[in-house]
């Protein structure tokens, strides 16, 4: 019992003094007369202290890894989930931006002509034998089989087959399709059938060829086609863009000739459409085409001037001939 009443005692001493040494060195600021004590401190416990954190440090890095590690996890599964929102939100207003741009243009189009339209976007691609797509608009937007189908750029195809909510089309380049066809300004008609899907991997290849049935008729590289429109408009209705001859050719003895056409319509990246579900009141012919590209303009050749040709004489190019004088000289 005696041995711990003086423990405490002492301890409690040492307190005392412990408290009355701050107490002093704190009030005291740089002047403190204990100023020479805490240096000697310093010295001595400084090493011990940097030893000891040296040792300590490690080990307590470590348990504080393994003990926030699954914390750390959580915070960079958040983060990569955070960021990958983020970059489907710029996709998806950078392809709204481009879909409302093709929108804007399909409702100018579709103006032009006089259509009523329904748009629709295009949301997958046939993987048989025919050319074919599926839009996301049906019976309950008023899609009936055998209606026309266009893009901003021009014809896309027809509607094949219905459901409430989607359709197929069959596009214009498969080989089943045939579309009568006129040309511009020569009003003159023929047939646009599909090459298949060989014309859609570019080398060269068109996706379109035209047979026009007067074989006297002017055709020439350049011209472009519109629909010519079926009977009662179904399944295709008037003045819609078809494409532009690149080629023409004429077998010997074929009594008709052909011209390979490329369509104003991207079949590779079809986004945006329109069915036409109401024709036109009035034939819109050549309107619904974009405006013909200007010419380049061609150099012409200065013209010379006419007469004799001129001095090759270094320094005398150009320049007019002496008369000779018929002043007398001083000398007569």
């Amino acid at each position: 019992m005696k041995d711990t009443r003086r423990t405490r005692t002492v301890l409690g001493l040492l307190l005392v003094v412990a408290l009355a040494l701050i107490t002093i060195d704190y009030r005291g600021g740089d002047g403190s007369p204990l100023r020479g004590l805490r240096g000697v401190g310093a010295a001595v416990f400084g090493p011990v202290e940097r030893v000891s954190a040296a040792v300590v440090r490690p080990i307590g890095n470590t348990v504080d890894a393994i003990t926030d590690a699954p914390g750390e996890r959580r915070r960079a599964d958040r983060l990569e989930r955070e960021n990958q929102r983020l970059r489907e939100q710029l996709r998806a207003g950078r392809l709204d931006q481009h879909r409302a741009a093709q929108l804007d243009r399909l409702l100018g189009s579709a103006g032009m002509g006089g259509y009523k339209i329904a748009a629709a976007k295009v949301i997958s691609a046939g993987q048989g034998f025919e050319d074919t797509v599926t839009i996301d608009v049906g019976s309950r937007s008023g899609v009936r089989p055998e209606m026309t189908v266009m893009s901003a750029d021009g014809l896309v195809g027809r509607v094949v087959r219905v459901g409430p909510a989607t359709s197929t089309v069959l596009l214009a380049t498969d080989v089943t399709s045939q579309v009568g066809s006129r040309l511009e300004d020569s009003q003159e008609i023929g047939i646009v059938q599909g090459r298949g899907r060989r014309g859609l991997g570019g080398g060269g290849e068109t996706p379109l060829r035209f047979q026009l049935l007067n074989a006297n008729a002017p055709m020439r590289v350049g011209m472009r086609l519109v629909t010519l429109g079926s009977q009662a408009e179904r399944p295709y209705v008037p003045g819609v863009p078809i494409g532009v001859i690149e080629r023409i050719d004429q077998p010997v003895g074929d009594l008709t000739r052909t011209a390979y056409v490329r369509p104003f319509a991207r079949f590779t990246s079809l986004d945006v459409v329109a069915v036409v579900v109401a024709p036109p009141k009035v034939d819109p012919r050549d309107a619904v085409l974009p405006p013909k590209p200007k010419p380049a303009p061609s150099a012409t050749p200065s013209a010379k001037p006419s007469g004799k040709p001129d001095d090759d004489r270094p320094g005398e190019r150009g320049r007019p001939s002496k008369k000779p004088s018929t002043k007398p000289s001083s000398g007569d």
